[in-house]
């Protein structure tokens, strides 16, 4: 059947949003008025039975904290590595890079994706900013898209697909496999390209 533009057979595809901290119930929103089945992450059996995985954006290091002492991050780790779906945004994809250029003193990542990130990339909560980008695997039209305190990709392996760049450069979308990860946060600006795209790749992937 068709729901919101989302192609799927049979149930509506199950999407966990990781929920020790960030912007959760902007992700929830979003994804539930796109036909999905909602949840919240917070252990390790939360991911029992989910077809994809938000990280949302939030403080990357209190996430990478609380995730390791509550035992998710290996959890998440692990099902990265058997194939499933994850998305991280702004901080999600801090989250999800295999390298971060200048991290806090102890603060790790879960890995996957293939970059070096920088965090902060383009200044302060003052600094933010919103644009239109051009992403053509994902949208006939531009992609509005606000960056809060974003990172961005200063470095990638020849496995990772750069979706996207801003005016200097700096990519800000990419995609690695199983994994997607954009710096800025869609889940707030109204366009949903990016949560949609997510979604039908979640649906490909059970197909």
């Amino acid at each position: 059947m068709t729901m919101t533009g989302i192609k799927t057979t049979g149930d509506q595809p199950a999407v966990g949003v990781f929920a020790l901290q960030g912007d959760v119930a902007e992700h929830e929103r979003v994804l539930t008025a796109l036909g999905a089945r909602v949840s919240k992450v917070r252990s390790g059996s939360d991911l029992e039975g989910l077809d994809g995985l938000i990280i949302p954006g939030g403080e990357s290091s209190v996430m990478d904290k609380l995730s390791r002492l509550l035992g998710l991050a290996p959890a998440i780790q692990s099902a990265v590595a058997d194939g499933l779906p994850v998305y991280g945004t702004c901080a999600g994809m801090i989250m999800l890079a295999d390298r971060i250029a200048n991290p806090i003193t102890g603060q790790q990542s879960l890995g996957g994706l293939d970059i070096t990130v920088r965090r902060n990339a383009f200044g302060s909560q003052v600094e933010s900013f919103e644009t239109s980008l051009g992403v053509d695997e994902v949208s006939d039209k531009l992609v509005h898209a606000v960056f809060i305190r974003a990172p961005a990709v200063t470095q990638s392996g020849p496995e990772v697909q750069v979706l996207t760049r801003v005016e200097t450069g700096e990519p800000v979308a990419v995609r690695q496999g199983n994994l997607l990860a954009t710096s800025f946060h869609p889940e707030v600006t109204g366009d949903w390209s990016f949560h949609r795209y997510f979604l039908e790749r979640i649906v490909a992937a059970r197909g």
